[in-house]
């Protein structure tokens, strides 16, 4: 019987302790989920990429780590923001899967309260190698490319995403919630 994992993540952008960390991942199971987390959110400071930017930069980055002959999928997993059934919620999104990997305490709680095996995957270098810290070092105008797989950097650079990072950080747009607010017409 195939042993399937799986792995969410928000992936904002993909960077090397994600690859390091889904390398460690495929090597412990035959099949991959791979959640994205977040999938409803983007161009905000925190998730400033969409799920299909998302998507092409797992698959490049997959790709480029040569990982490309493991069977995985990507499953888009918009947040409900309701933690109590959160796991169920996943598993109702998601195919079969018989192990949960993370470096999150909170999901791996979540899923051994519903009676999942969850195997803590090893973190990589996690004091730079966080989205949080990439996505700063754009709006900064650090180098950020060293961070990333060379596939991301080129992609991000693609779909012009550190333009579109300081442009989120611009005094214009302060207040992130204003962005995630629904755009309101104005009555006459």
């Amino acid at each position: 019987m195939v042993k399937r994992g799986l792995f969410v993540g928000r992936f904002q952008p993909v960077h090397n302790g994600h690859i390091k960390a889904l390398e460690f991942v495929f090597s412990q199971v035959d099949e991959v989920i791979i959640g994205i987390g977040s999938a409803q959110a983007s161009h905000t400071l925190k998730n400033p990429f969409t799920t299909s930017e998302r998507m092409e930069m797992l698959i490049r980055a997959l790709n480029e780590a040569n990982l490309n002959d493991k069977r995985y999928y990507l499953i888009p997993l918009p947040d409900i923001n309701f933690n109590a059934i959160w796991a169920t919620y996943v598993v109702s999104m998601v195919p079969r899967f018989d192990v949960v990997f993370t470096g999150n305490s909170l999901v791996a709680q979540l899923f051994r309260e519903k009676g999942y095996e969850v195997i803590v995957q090893p973190m990589f270098r996690k004091d730079i190698l966080s989205a949080t810290e990439i996505r700063k070092r754009m709006v900064e105008g650090q180098p950020w490319e060293e961070l990333v797989p060379k596939s991301v950097a080129e992609f991000i650079r693609e779909i012009k995403g550190c333009e579109r990072i300081k442009m989120l950080a611009t005094n214009l747009e302060k207040n992130e919630k204003e962005l995630q607010a629904p755009i309101r017409i104005p009555e006459f």
